[in-house]
């Protein structure tokens, strides 16, 4: 451990000093962004992006029939450009068919790797035979997998969740025979689909996927919140990296931070106020130059709250943001904001609040 103004920063594991691939895919980091549907859109990777240090995004799920259909929303959550790279487009359903030519329609985007879901524990997912169902039929979800691996040569994962209650822990099972069939990597939300969001995540059970494959890289992904979280999950699991979603929203610097971490043994400073505006701000222009003003604005709304709690704003000037409707608000609160500067020190850890759904599980 080393002391870093008032912060114990934890040695950094040897593995993170050593470039990592996907297959033929280099990567610039071990530390990646996970999708969180609503949220890790096109506007927000390239906000993020900016920042530096991360290894790897992937997109909302998307589904397969309705991306190779070209319908409207699989679009809206599958478009990308050349700056959103290192990319994965993440797919499901559970018809081989259409998962083989909705892998073929990532390919042909350029998107230089695909992601199979077999992690989602909502209702209208699973309910089709998709996301974590699958981790209930292990040769159907082996046979559906070799068949997108055979589709594309690009890099295909697949991330799951370690098995669908804590009596079928399937994730090493099926880790070892999809790393037979081709796969570049495996991601691991280390809860089971009966936990949904709910309770801690099981590094244990992530240790046993990376100890049942044997060259693949097993992604680790849950309740990494700071550089001591990154450090522990390597330490407990044995993990090749680490998939970051919650975190990433609560503070988008992360990734930048991870990677000076790894480089130097000390995440560096943390960012400035006119940073944190100014990445606030190319994530806003970004949802409105691809959604319009109307829907620009009502997305941003749903995350302001986030961005009051990282960047200390004036709380007058978030209050004026609270109903925005267009981006002459946004520009003229924001050029307020910079003037005046933020009324406390941002906090050390903020935890951001992702809304899912509630009530039991099986009603999801």
């Amino acid at each position: 451990m080393q002391e870093n103004p008032g912060k114990i920063v934890p040695d950094v594991p040897d593995i993170v000093r050593h470039p990592i691939s996907l297959g033929p895919l280099p990567l610039p980091s071990r530390f990646f962004l996970a999708p969180l549907a609503g949220y890790t859109s096109l506007a927000f990777r390239l906000a993020v992006r900016g920042c530096g240090g991360l290894g790897l995004a992937t997109t909302d799920l998307v589904n397969a029939r309705s991306l190779i259909e070209g319908r409207p929303r699989a679009q809206e959550l599958a478009e990308t450009t050349e700056e959103d790279r290192p990319l994965s487009i993440q797919i499901y359903g559970a018809v081989i068919d259409e998962m083989e030519r909705a892998a073929r329609c990532v390919e042909a985007k350029g998107v230089p790797a695909v992601d199979i879901n077999m992690g989602c524990p909502v209702r209208k997912v699973v309910k089709g035979g998709g996301g974590s169902a699958l981790m209930c039929q292990v040769d159907r979800a082996v046979d559906l997998v070799a068949a997108v691996v055979g589709a594309v040569k690009v890099p295909v994962t697949v991330k799951m969740r370690l098995g669908w209650d804590d009596e079928t822990l399937s994730a090493p099972e099926l880790a070892r025979a999809f790393e037979q069939v081709g796969v570049a990597g495996v991601i691991v939300h280390g809860r089971t689909r009966a936990q949904g969001f709910k309770g801690s995540v099981n590094r244990a059970g992530i240790r046993a996927v990376v100890e049942a494959v044997d060259r693949i890289p097993v992604v680790a992904n849950g309740d990494i919140r700071t550089i001591v979280d990154a450090a522990s999950m390597f330490a407990e699991t044995g993990c090749a990296a680490i998939s970051i979603g919650r975190g990433a929203l609560a503070n988008p610097f992360f990734f930048r931070q991870l990677d000076h971490w790894a480089r130097t043994g000390n995440p560096g400073p943390d960012p400035s106020y006119e940073e944190r505006i100014d990445l606030m701000e190319r994530h806003f222009h970004g949802l409105v130059s691809r959604r319009g003003e109307r829907f620009g604005c009502l997305q941003f709304r749903k995350i302001l709250k986030w961005y009051f709690h990282f960047t200390r704003m004036p709380r007058p000037l978030y209050r004026r943001l609270l109903n925005l409707s267009s981006p002459s608000l946004f520009d003229e609160v924001v050029a307020i904001a910079r003037i005046e500067g933020p009324d406390s020190p941002p906090p050390g850890h903020y935890e951001v609040h992702v809304p899912v759904p509630s009530g039991a599980i099986d009603k999801w």
